[in-house]
C-alpha cells in the first residue's frame, strides 16, 4: 500500500512531521488494523469517521469546554445559582463548626490555673488591664460549668467562686460583700449578667395622663416634635418608650401642661397589682414625689380619696406640685411617721400601697453610688424598718370585704432580706395571705434561700431583673387581710391537742385548762407555746402569798337625820314701839 510506504520514509522526513500529524497517522494505522481484524467491517471510507487529532485531542477539547462552561455563569439558571450559593454557605458553616469544635476541644483539654494568693500579692503594684480580668472571669465560668473535669487538683469550688467575686468587684467597682451576696442569690454566670446589666442605662419611659389626654394623641403630639417612641409593652396601656428625642422630655409643653409623667416601667407594676377601684379610700404610705399616687388617681378617675403620706415634708412639695400639674383633685398630702399610721388610721383604708424605702440594689443604673456605699448592714437595717412599716400598713387596712382589704408591698431592691423575709415575717404576725399579683410577667419569689425556708405562697410574689426584663430591679407582693386577729394571740385546735399530749403526767392526769392558760401567758411568743414540757411535771401549785391586814380606818361620823319638813326657825316678831 502506498500510504504505508510513505509512512516508512526517511528519518528527516519523519522528524519534519508535526506531533499532531504523527498522532493522526498512528490512529489511522490502528484503524486499519482493526478493520483487518474485523471481517464484518466493509466501509472503505472509515478514516474520515475518526475525529481529527485522535483520542487525546478529543479529551483535551472536552476538558477545555467544561472549563469554559464553568467560567460562564451567565448560562446558569437562577435556581442553579441559588443552589450554588446554598452549597457555599453550607460549606462555610461546616468549616466554622469544625473550627469551633477544635477550639472547644482545646479549651476543655486545657486546665485553667487559678491565681494563688502569692501571685495576686505580686500584682498589687501592677496595673492589671481590664481585658486580663475579663479573661480570668470567662475562664473561671468555663471551669465552673464543667467543674469535675476542668478544675485544678486540690482546688475547691468555693475558691473559684471567691476569686470570681473579687474579679467582679474589681472590674465593676462594687464592694466585695455585695458581689458575695449576689453570688448566694444567683449562679455565677447569672451574677455576671446581672452585674453587667445593672450598669447599663434603662430606656426612658413616660406614662400618659388619661385625666387630660389619650396615649394616641400624646404620641402624635410628641412625634411632631421629632421624638421617636414606641409603646412600652402589651401589659401597659399608658406607657411610652422614648427612643430618641431632639428636645428635653422633661421640658416640653405637653409635660408642663400635665399630659404625661416621667415614670420607670418597673414602678408602674405595683399600681397595676393594687388595681384600685373608683370611690375607694386608698393610702400611699411613701408617696413622694407622687408618680404612683397620680397613677392611682388616674385609675380611680379622680374619685374617692387618696391619702399621700411621706415622712419628710420637704419631699411632699414635689408631690403637691405634680398633683396640681397633672390635674389630680382627690389627694390629701400629709407628713407622718409611717410606723404610726396603724394606730392613727386603724382599719380605715380599702387599699394601701407601701413602696417601702430600701437599699436600692435594683436601681444601680440610676444611682451608681449604691455600689460603694451600701453594705449588708444597711440592707439589714432597711429590712427592720420595712417590717415595722408593713405591720403598720396591715393594721390600717380594712379586713376583706366586697372589694377592699388588699395592699401591695414593693421595693426597688433585689435583696432577699428586704423582700421575701419581710413578707414571711408579716405572715407570722398578722392574719393575712399572699394572693396573685395579676402580673403575667416577672419571675416568682424565692421560697428558699440558703438555709432559710419561706411559706409556699411567697412564690406568688413577682421579681423583675435588669438582665431578664430590661427593667429596674423590683419586687412586688400583693396581700389580703383576713381579720384583725393575730396568730400569736391564739392557739389552733391542733396545737392545743399537742399541748395536752405533751403535758400528760405519769399518773394519767392532765393539766387543767386554766393552768394551760397561765403557762401560755408566761410563754409569750408562739414558739414558746409549742415547747415540750417534762413528762414528770406535776400540776403546778398556786403560791399562797400572805397579805398583811389593812389598817382600820376611822369611822366617819354619821350626820343627824333631818326631816324634810324642818324649816328655819321663825324669827320673833319685834314688839311694836309703844
Amino acid at each position: 500500500m502506498e500510504h504505508r510506504k510513505d509512512s516508512k520514509g526517511s528519518d528527516s522526513d519523519r522528524n519534519s512531521v508535526s506531533g499532531d500529524d504523527r498522532n493522526e497517522e498512528e490512529n489511522v494505522l490502528v484503524g486499519e488494523d482493526e478493520m483487518a481484524s474485523n471481517p464484518f467491517f466493509t466501509d472503505e471510507n472509515a478514516n474520515w469517521l475518526k475525529p481529527k487529532g485522535g483520542k487525546n485531542k478529543l479529551l483535551s477539547s472536552d476538558e477545555e469546554e467544561s472549563e469554559n462552561e464553568g467560567d460562564d455563569d451567565d448560562d446558569l439558571l437562577e435556581v442553579e445559582k441559588e443552589a450554588q450559593l446554598v452549597d457555599e454557605e453550607m460549606e462555610a458553616e461546616r468549616l466554622e463548626a469544625d473550627e469551633e469544635m477544635r477550639r472547644t476541644v482545646r479549651l476543655h483539654t486545657s486546665v485553667y490555673h487559678l491565681p494563688t494568693t502569692e501571685e495576686l500579692q505580686r500584682d498589687v503594684d501592677r496595673v492589671v488591664p481590664p481585658s486580663e480580668i475579663r479573661s480570668h472571669i470567662e475562664s473561671i465560668l468555663e471551669v465552673l460549668a464543667d467543674f469535675k473535669t476542668r478544675r485544678e487538683p486540690g482546688r475547691a469550688r468555693k475558691e473559684y467562686i471567691d476569686q470570681l467575686g473579687l474579679f467582679l468587684a474589681e472590674i465593676q467597682g462594687y464592694l466585695p460583700e455585695l458581689i458575695e451576696y449576689f453570688l448566694t442569690m444567683f449562679g455565677p454566670a447569672e451574677t455576671v449578667e446581672f452585674v453587667n446589666a445593672s450598669d447599663k442605662t434603662r430606656p426612658l419611659v413616660i406614662r400618659a395622663n388619661t385625666l387630660k389626654t389619650r396615649r394616641k394623641d400624646l404620641a402624635a403630639a410628641l412625634m411632631k416634635r421629632g421624638v421617636t417612641l414606641d409603646p412600652l409593652a402589651n401589659w401597659s396601656k399608658v406607657g411610652l418608650k422614648i427612643m430618641e428625642s431632639p428636645v428635653p422630655i422633661g421640658a416640653t409643653p405637653e409635660y408642663l401642661s400635665g399630659m404625661y409623667m416621667l415614670q420607670s416601667a418597673a414602678s408602674m407594676c405595683p399600681v397595676l397589682a393594687l388595681a384600685p377601684e373608683p370611690k375607694e379610700r386608698v393610702l400611699d404610705m411613701s408617696a413622694a414625689p407622687g408618680g404612683k399616687t397620680s397613677y392611682i388617681a388616674q385609675l380611680m378617675r379622680n374619685t374617692g380619696t387618696i391619702v399621700a403620706n411621706d415622712l419628710k415634708p420637704e419631699r411632699q412639695k414635689a408631690t403637691v406640685a405634680n398633683m396640681h400639674r397633672l390635674g389630680v383633685k382627690n389627694v390629701i398630702a400629709c407628713a407622718h411617721d409611717g410606723r404610726k399610721m396603724g394606730v392613727m388610721f386603724k382599719n380605715r383604708f380599702d387599699r394601701i400601697l407601701l413602696d417601702a424605702p430600701c437599699s436600692g440594689l435594683g436601681v444601680i443604673s440610676r444611682d451608681p453610688s449604691v455600689k460603694v456605699q451600701r453594705t449588708i448592714a444597711d440592707v439589714n437595717q432597711c429590712a427592720h424598718l420595712q417590717k415595722e412599716l408593713l405591720l403598720a400598713a396591715i393594721d390600717a387596712l380594712k379586713s376583706k370585704g366586697t372589694s377592699g382589704g388588699f395592699m401591695v408591698y414593693s421595693t426597688c431592691s433585689v435583696a432577699v432580706a428586704e423582700n421575701e423575709e419581710v413578707v414571711n415575717y408579716a405572715l407570722s404576725k398578722r392574719d393575712i395571705k399572699i394572693v396573685d399579683t395579676g402580673l403575667d410577667f416577672g419571675k416568682p419569689g424565692f421560697t428558699r434561700y440558703m438555709q432559710k425556708r419561706f411559706h409556699s405562697s411567697v412564690a406568688l410574689t413577682r421579681r423583675f431583673y435588669p438582665h431578664v426584663h430590661n427593667m429596674d430591679g423590683f419586687f412586688v407582693c400583693k396581700i389580703q387581710k383576713l381579720s384583725d386577729s393575730r396568730p400569736e394571740d391564739t392557739l389552733d385546735a391542733d396545737e392545743i391537742a399537742v399541748m395536752k399530749e405533751q403535758t400528760t403526767t405519769k399518773e394519767g392526769k392532765q393539766v387543767l385548762e386554766d393552768d394551760r392558760k397561765i403557762l401560755h401567758k408566761k410563754g409569750g411568743k408562739k414558739h414558746e407555746k409549742k415547747r415540750k414540757l417534762d413528762a414528770n411535771m406535776e400540776k403546778p401549785k398556786r403560791v399562797q402569798v400572805s397579805v398583811p391586814p389593812r389598817p382600820a380606818q376611822p369611822k366617819k361620823q354619821q350626820k343627824s337625820d333631818t326631816s324634810a319638813k324642818m324649816t328655819k326657825p321663825r324669827r320673833k316678831k319685834a314688839k311694836a314701839d309703844i
